[in-house]
């Protein structure tokens, strides 16, 4: 009897200690999960098998979701932070708990290879270890008065029922980044995970479910609503959101400014990368491959922060690209959850689409194919989602060069002269998330970092582009939407800031010296 991928690797086991059914078990709705409506069905791009089946949640329920939360809120903002702390600090070791079953999780249901699942919730726990010390440290200002007798000082306050909508990508990190800082900062959460992951959010939702249970709190803490773009539409319209942080494509996070926008209300937008590693003369080429070939296939090139372009030195050109070309020889595609492969499966056959396209308009433009790509077929290759890493010659002037495509395609471009050439061509395109410099030469680093050096809102020294601590406020500009997660001050969009003037005098003074006599 042959034994799928799912019986090889426990993922029946891994369901069942997450609270989530399997296909043989009925529809999975979670805790706290507003759902009434239609099935929706997870098939994982691994194998093509069904996982598993959630339901939607409809109009109605959103509406019972906001009610939970917004009545939630109502207790949850006047507990301490300090407490509020404690709460995300136990969510943490229930994560730490369940890491295994997690990643294995999110690597079967979104194909990125089974250390990457793993390291994914790592960053779950990381956040909340983040979050959990920042809980004693939203600190205001205060400033000396111009007039005697007064004190004023800036406090911060929560902002209400927080909005996320996530993409398929990282189906549970990108989520506990706005949650662990939303939580502590008083807010309440309400969560729209990507229709390709949904099993990753009733997860998740269920692990924070047995927290706030124990600790007799309000499940309206946080709430799932599973569905389509039509229940992104609902949060980005309601007012009783005053912030809507959206992880996706710059197409739709355009429509999620407009809308929001519309009532004034605040967006955190986390969009399209186009990003580029320069690699200049005094580069380690050793160094250069690793973080190259890693960023451009990791997760088969669907982060947002994957290396898309490769910006090199005319006089080391060819010996950057025989040695990347050789690299990609040694790739192993497969199965993600086996440590051995290297690349795993594009999302869905969607995904494979746009790839083929990407691969048809860059010949088509004028480049040249390098790194041959192609579906693969075959045994352990039935879902139809296995491509091959591929790598282009081109120019940054191509339409496909200035667009992002989500999959593990490279375009090798050529400069000449001095870094600060290379430096335009990286900045020449609309997105601006991600960045890296490989040089052993301190003056182009530091060029680099500049004022006039990257436009991104990251950018590394002799690192790849993909890859980001929680310590550091994540995010780009430009049509990557300017928002920032995680670490650094990153906790201040989810609070709402106030001046306080304070009079202990007898007499009322007016600012700059008014006279007002009655």
């Amino acid at each position: 009897m042959t034994t799928t991928i799912a019986e090889q690797f426990g993922m029946t086991e891994a369901l069942a200690q997450l609270g989530v059914k399997s296909l043989n078990e009925g529809t999975s709705t979670g805790q706290n999960n507003f759902a009434s409506g239609e099935i929706l069905e997870s098939y994982s791009p691994v194998d093509g098998q069904l996982i598993g089946s959630v339901r939607i949640s409809t109009a109605a329920d959103y509406e019972k979701a906001m009610q939970a939360a917004t009545e939630a809120f109502k207790t949850f903002r006047l507990m301490p932070a300090p407490q509020r702390g404690e709460i995300v600090r136990q969510f943490g070791e229930k994560l730490r708990k369940h890491k295994e079953s997690l990643g294995k999780l999110v690597s079967y249901e979104m194909g990125k290879s089974l250390q990457e699942g793993y390291g994914e919730v790592q960053e779950m726990i990381d956040i909340c270890d983040f979050a959990v010390g920042l809980s004693r440290q939203l600190h205001g200002l205060t400033m000396h008065s111009e007039r005697p007798g007064h004190r004023m000082y800036e406090q911060y306050h929560p902002l209400g029922v927080v909005g996320i909508i996530s993409a398929f990508n990282f189906p549970v990190a990108v989520w506990s980044w706005n949650t662990a800082l939303a939580w502590i900062a008083g807010d309440v959460c309400i969560w729209k995970p990507s229709e390709k992951t949904p099993l990753c959010g009733i997860a998740c939702q269920n692990i924070i479910a047995e927290v706030l249970k124990e600790n007799n709190l309000p499940e309206g803490i946080s709430c799932l609503v599973n569905g389509d773009y039509k229940i992104g539409e609902l949060m980005t319209a309601d007012t009783r959101i005053p912030l809507v942080s959206a992880t996706g494509s710059t197409r739709m996070g355009k429509i999620v400014a407009q809308a929001v926008a519309a009532r004034l209300g605040k967006s955190l937008l986390e969009l399209g990368g186009n990003n580029a590693i320069i690699v200049t003369p005094d580069a380690d080429i050793k160094m250069t491959v690793i973080g190259a070939v890693f960023g451009a296939v990791g997760t088969a090139g669907q982060r947002c922060t994957s290396t898309r372009r490769l910006i090199i030195h005319e006089s080391i050109y060819d010996k950057v690209k025989d040695a990347i070309v050789g690299a990609y020889k040694q790739l192993r595609i497969g199965n993600p959850l086996d440590q051995n492969n290297h690349v795993g499966p594009l999302i869905d056959k969607h995904a494979v689409e746009m790839y083929n396209k990407a691969l048809e308009k860059v010949v088509a433009e004028g480049g040249k194919i390098l790194v041959e790509g192609g579906v693969l077929t075959g045994e352990g290759y039935e879902s139809g989602c296995y491509v091959k890493p591929a790598i282009a010659e081109a120019q940054n002037s191509f339409e496909i060069v200035q667009h992002e495509t989500f999959a593990p395609v490279l375009y090798l471009l050529k400069y000449s002269g001095e870094v600060e050439n290379a430096i335009e061509l990286q900045n020449g395109v609309a997105q601006g998330l991600s960045s890296a410099i490989m040089t052993n030469n301190l003056r182009e680093a530091e060029k680099f970092l500049s004022v006039a050096g990257s436009d991104c809102g990251i950018a590394n020294v002799n690192i790849g582009t993909s890859g980001a601590e929680i310590g550091g406020a994540f995010g780009g500009e430009k049509e990557t939407g300017g928002g920032r997660e995680s670490g650094s001050d990153a906790w201040k969009i989810y609070m709402r800031r106030q001046t306080n003037t304070i009079n202990y005098t007898t007499n009322l003074p007016l600012a700059q010296g008014i006279k007002f006599d009655l």
